[in-house]
């Protein structure tokens, strides 16, 4: 896959540059908007930096836009939750903040091209999940965002029964923890992988004995019900 980085710091342009082509990815170099302008009609996903020297990038996200859907991922320094909401709101695919890690970012490409990918002629829509779904004691009610054991309503955040909701949606089938973070933080999420652990380990005391988050070392966590 080709992708147009525009970013005009040496230090994470040449970090990436050479680190996103062990991972398959063909990497082209700009350093101004004017640039980013030129060329994002060659390219397949845009890397774009907000503090760029000749222009704003959210000008040149709206610019893009505009005229294109190639996917386009804001790389930035910039903590001002304003400036984030308006770079989705013109059409940003993903925002991830400065520092972060060539993993994260590699999960975070590969996700959003995933979603923005057209769907192949004749290919069926994937499954939705069970909206009510009851896995022993444990039961999960999608449409409403409510999960019971043993009748009795557990508080979950919104993240924990996203997670919940995805781990149930397949038992005894093993997540890895890049699927995990891809799909319930996605674009919400800009902290390290220990987020995952903390919220699985606030699933397994809320669960109690309901149902067990087993842990598969090196590669993720599984969902088994529990036997009775």
């Amino acid at each position: 896959m080709r992708v147009l980085l525009v970013e005009d710091d040496p230090s994470i342009a040449g970090a990436l540059c050479e680190g996103l082509p062990r991972y398959g990815f063909a990497v082209d170099h700009v350093t101004t908007g004017a640039e980013a302008l030129a060329g994002f009609g060659a390219a397949e996903l845009v890397l774009l930096d907000l503090g760029l020297p000749d222009a704003d990038g959210i000008d040149i996200c709206r610019r893009i836009r505009a005229v294109s859907e190639v996917p386009l991922i804001i790389i930035t320094a910039r903590s001002d939750e304003i400036e984030r909401v308006v770079g989705l709101e013109l059409g940003a695919d993903d925002y991830v903040s400065k520092p972060f890690g060539l993993r994260e970012l590699v999960a975070r490409m590969r996700a959003v091209t995933r979603r923005t990918a057209p769907r192949s002629a004749g290919e069926p829509e994937p499954p939705p999940a069970v909206a009510t779904q009851q896995l022993g004691s444990l039961r999960l009610d999608r449409a409403a965002r409510r999960a019971f054991v043993a009748d009795a309503e557990i508080s979950l955040t919104p993240k924990e029964f996203d997670l919940l909701s995805l781990l149930a949606a397949t038992p005894g089938v093993v997540h890895t923890r890049e699927q995990l973070i891809e799909e319930v933080w996605d674009s919400n999420w800009f902290g390290s992988t220990r987020t995952l652990d903390v919220h699985v380990g606030a699933l397994r005391k809320k669960l109690a004995d309901a149902v067990e988050v087993n842990t598969v070392r090196g590669v993720g966590f599984r969902l088994d019900p529990v036997a009775r």
